[in-house]
């Protein structure tokens, strides 16, 4: 009996720890979004010193990708993209215009939902919205609208275009 509940233990383990993995695999820029999601929110705060710090994380974490440990096809389309981001997470992390992180935001979200719509980032939905005013998208992890092209003088202003992972 005890050798029968052993071999479950350990067939659940062996289980669990492939299906972990493959998990792993499937998110390894899980990071990416989570730093853009940041990004996103802090120009919904209408916060360019916040902005500016969670760009610089971005940057971190686009330059910390180990590429060994992403699939070959998520690679490639990994690094058609990666100089883009960084170009325009740059600029955000540079400046203290909260005007200036808006513009570079709105063609980072473009290159970041291409990179999105590629690879799957997450398992969770994630919201395309579109802001009319600006003309520009953005990704974000909620519904209800937050616009980062305005904040506070337009928060809601906008519309879920798309959803990713649904």
């Amino acid at each position: 009996m005890k050798k029968i509940f052993l071999l479950v233990g350990l067939i659940a383990t062996v289980f669990t720890q492939q299906l972990f993995a493959k998990d792993s695999k499937a998110s390894a820029l899980t990071p990416l979004l989570t730093s853009y999601l940041d990004i996103k929110n802090a120009l919904v705060n209408s916060s360019s010193t916040d902005a500016a710090t969670h760009a610089a994380e971005f940057l971190n974490a686009i330059n910390g990708i180990d590429m060994k440990s992403l699939p070959a096809s998520d690679m490639t389309t990994f690094m058609t993209f990666k100089d883009k981001l960084a170009f325009d997470a740059r600029h955000i992390s540079e400046s203290q215009d909260i005007a200036h992180q808006r513009e570079h935001f709105a063609n980072f979200s473009a290159n970041f939902f291409k990179l999105a719509k590629a690879v799957k980032l997450t398992d969770q939905v994630v919201y395309y919205d579109y802001c009319p005013m600006k003309k520009s998208y953005w990704l974000s992890a909620d519904a209800p609208i937050k616009n980062p092209y305005f904040g506070k003088q337009m928060l809601t202003c906008g519309k879920v275009t798309q959803t990713l992972n649904k």
